[in-house]
Parts: structure tokens; C-alpha cells; sequence
């Protein structure tokens, strides 16, 4: 490992130099054209090759409802180009929110949500082009370990126990673990918000499964008893059976797609995709690959891959960065070796699955204006379905057009502060203090000093 550097690169000259000298297996197109190009999704096509990642505002009502500093995000996305918009964690049951403004999606407010994905379509056209329209997915989500549907106090749902991170959450091996009963029950509701989703008009639902929440933890509880820990067809019932009864259950043409760790690079058996020795971290493709192909098999049709959990030790795993959270250590690191470790879990998948399933590649943000060169690359080489922007969309939702057009201009990208991160940490509403300051520098402050006084408060 290399050490870590903030970015500096003035040009694609300068950041290949520097991939040389650090032998990553990173490539530059020439061009961004690639990323012009429309591509199939089951029945459906996008426009582009650009994808907006499911970036959690944490704005919602305390029902799950829109407010205006939501519908505002989303206009804004839509406004931007993408050819993919991946809609944020939605919750499927109440305690399962990972916030008390956490999306969720309910008979009531079916109808509110519909009418912002229409106006959403319609603005994609209006700024983009008569025939613009953008596949929507909709994530679906159980917070499982990181749930708090109230308050400010943690009120973990968990596979099992895991000794590194139970410490974090303040709870000790009494703590009752989640019954096979409830994990049984979980399908149906995720049948009840696909459908909702689908009448709302949404092109399809993702099964989220990455960044050790519910689904995500139990593809690693290894040390979990019953049907739903243990072996690997255990492990991955839940997410196996979800696609399957949603697949029944949505219309043929409704895409299936899932947000999948091809990595948890966290301690086995506490991890999935990492190697079967104690304490182990290391990658081993064996079971993820086995799992897309499965879930290829099932009917999952788009599949974005991720790796690594933002609440662990090494949060720099899921999304290289310049500067951390508050506290958080530098990391062992250069981020282009993390950036070309998410690229190669990306082109694992995309080749364990084939051409017919875009896959939606991560970890392009830290690249600012020169990740279309890098994300062209990928695709051009058959790595990758799509170029993701997941930080980059809070600083900058234009980007996609000014992609497909005369590039991305520097004065306006994501310079991976960690601000839009710490602001979620400290349980506030979250965007880009830095590109959108006038409105998130104050929520910024505002949540920054209602974290001090809870923290003197304990």
C-alpha cells in the first residue's frame, strides 16, 4: 500500500503517471464518448451510461414522505442527464429505518411520490432532449444493525453477534438476536413496496444488500444457527427468496435489481467475500461470484456492486476520500488503490455474469473531472455496464450532461471532504456543504453542534 494523497492532478497525463508509479490497474480512455452510448436493462433502455448511486438525504418526513428539500434533490438529478437514477434507501417496515427521516414508501403517500417521479421524467426531458428518459430503480432496505427509526438512540436488528462491531452499536452478548419468524415475514413486505413502487411508475426496485445492513450481514453470518446462517445457501436465502417473490410477484417488464458487497473487508466469519481464515480481510471472489450468477439465474437484471461498510474502521473501502470524518483515521492507503480495487470487483461481476446484465460500477467520485476517462475505460474494456456517481451527485447533479457534453468542469465537483457524510453522522439532513453551501453549511452547523451537546450530554 501506498500512502495517502489527497488529489492532485491537473490533467489525465498527470494521474496516469502517478497509476504507473503506483502499478494500479487503472486505464484512461481518450474520451468520454463511451459513456454516450444507451444501454439495455431487461425490456428498458438508457439513454446514457452515467448512473446517479442511492445517496440517502435523510429528509424525509417521520411518516417517510416527500418534503421539499427532497422533491428539490431529485429535480435536481433529474435535471442532470443520467441515463440511470438509483432512488435511495427506502425502508420496507418501520423499525427498519436507519433514520427517523428515512424514505419509506406507503399506500398514503404512494400517490406524492408518484407525482414527483412524473415531474421528475419531465424534467429529464425538458433539460435533456424530448427523448430522454431515465430508468428509475428504487432501492429497498432493511437497516438491520444500523436501524433508529426514532430518536437519536440506535435500536439494532441483528443476524448475529459480531465482537467488533456489537461494541460500536453498545450492546453485549445478551442481546437478543433476529428470529427466522421475522426474517420469514420480510419477503412479503418487500412484495408490497416493490408493488407500490410499481404503480408509482418506477422501472424497477433494487434489493439492497451492501454496506452490512439486514440483508448484506446475514450474506456473512456464518456463526448465525437456523436456516438463515451457517452454510452459503443459508446465508443467502433471504436475498434469494426476496428476488423471487418479488419477480413473481411485479410485472414482467419491471426490473429487478440489486446493490450487492462483493466484499464486507471485514474480519471472517464476521465478512463475507473475504477469505475463510480467522480474521481474515482478503478479497475471495468464490461465494459473491456464485451469488450473482444465482441471482442472475432468479432475475436480477442490473446489479451495482459496492464493498466494505462506512460505519467499520476502514470506511475508505466503500468511497476513497480526501479528508475523513471527524475522528476517523488516514487511511493505509493512496485512494487510487482503493479506487482500482472497487473498479476490479466491478469487471469480476460484469464477467462472472456477462454483457446482458450492466453492471453499475463504484468509487469514481474521488476522480473528479477525470473519472469519465477512467469510467469510458471501463466500459469500452467490458468492465463495467455504467459509470457511478454517488458524491459526486450531491455537489454536482449536472455533471452528467456536462459529461456528454464538453466535460466536467473542475470549479464544480466533489472534492471528498467527508462533509455530506459527517452531517449523516451527526444525524442531520445531508447534501454538499461546499458546492451547495447557501443551504447545506447551515444544516451543516446545525447538526455539527447538536452532535457536541448530545456527546456532553452522555
Amino acid at each position: 500500500m501506498a500512502k495517502h494523497e489527497k488529489f492532485q492532478f491537473a490533467d489525465k497525463e498527470a494521474l496516469r503517471a502517478k497509476i504507473a508509479e503506483l502499478d494500479c490497474n487503472i486505464t484512461l480512455s481518450e474520451d468520454s464518448s463511451a459513456l454516450q452510448n444507451p444501454v439495455r436493462v431487461g425490456s428498458k433502455t438508457a439513454p446514457n451510461r452515467v448512473a446517479v448511486l442511492p445517496m440517502e438525504g435523510c429528509d424525509w418526513t417521520t411518516e417517510g414522505s416527500l418534503t421539499e428539500l427532497a422533491e428539490r434533490r431529485y429535480l435536481r438529478f433529474a435535471k442532470g442527464g443520467a441515463g440511470l437514477l438509483w432512488w435511495e434507501a427506502c425502508a420496507i417496515v418501520p423499525e427498519g429505518r436507519a433514520n427517523p427521516l428515512h424514505m419509506m414508501l406507503t399506500a398514503e403517500n404512494a400517490g406524492v411520490l408518484a407525482e414527483l417521479l412524473e415531474k421528475c421524467n419531465q424534467t429529464a426531458a425538458e433539460q435533456n432532449g424530448a427523448g430522454h428518459k431515465p430508468i428509475n430503480i428504487l432501492q429497498l432496505t432493511h437497516a438491520g444493525r444500523y436501524s433508529r427509526p426514532e430518536g437519536h438512540k440506535m435500536t439494532p436488528i441483528i443476524p448475529q453477534h459480531d465482537p467488533l462491531l456489537d461494541p460500536r452499536a453498545g450492546i453485549d452478548d445478551s442481546y437478543p438476536v433476529v428470529t427466522d419468524e421475522y426474517l420469514d415475514s420480510l419477503p412479503a413486505h418487500y412484495v408490497k413496496a416493490a408493488l407500490l413502487a410499481q404503480a408509482c411508475g418506477f422501472d424497477g426496485v433494487d434489493i439492497k444488500a451492501c454496506h452490512r445492513y439486514l440483508v448484506s450481514e446475514l450474506l456473512a453470518s456464518h456463526k448465525r444457527a437456523g436456516k438463515y446462517g451457517g452454510s452459503f445457501e443459508n446465508r443467502t436465502r433471504l436475498l434469494l427468496d426476496v428476488v423471487r417473490a418479488v419477480r413473481k410477484a411485479v410485472s414482467p417488464d419491471s426490473i429487478i435489481a440489486t446493490r450487492l458487497n462483493i466484499t464486507d473487508a471485514h474480519p471472517y466469519p464476521y465478512g463475507f467475500g473475504v477469505q475463510a481464515e480467522e480474521g481474515s480481510m482478503e478479497y475471495d471472489p468464490s461465494e459473491p461470484l456464485r451469488l450473482v450468477k444465482l441471482l442472475a439465474e432468479e432475475g436480477v437484471q442490473l446489479i451495482c456492486t459496492s464493498a466494505g461498510s462506512p460505519y467499520y474502521t476502514n470506511p475508505y473501502v466503500p468511497r476513497p476520500f480526501d479528508v475523513g470524518i471527524l475522528g476517523a483515521p488516514t487511511p493505509p492507503e493512496h485512494p487510487l488503490e482503493g479506487a482500482a480495487r472497487l473498479f476490479a470487483l466491478t469487471r469480476d461481476v460484469q464477467q462472472a455474469v456477462g454483457a446482458h446484465i450492466p453492471v453499475v460500477g463504484s468509487g469514481y467520485s474521488w476522480l473528479r473531472e477525470l473519472a469519465p476517462y477512467v469510467g469510458a475505460a471501463n466500459i469500452e474494456a467490458g468492465s463495467a455496464g455504467f459509470m457511478g456517481l454517488g458524491r459526486q451527485s450531491f455537489a454536482y447533479p449536472d455533471a452528467p450532461r456536462d459529461i456528454l457534453a464538453d466535460g466536467m468542469n473542475p470549479q464544480k465537483v466533489c472534492i471528498a471532504c467527508s462533509k455530506c457524510t459527517q452531517i449523516m453522522r451527526d444525524h442531520g439532513r445531508t447534501g454538499c456543504v461546499i458546492r451547495d453551501r447557501e443551504l447545506y453549511a447551515p444544516l451543516f452547523k446545525e447538526s455539527r453542534e447538536d452532535a457536541i451537546q448530545r456527546e456532553k450530554g452522555e
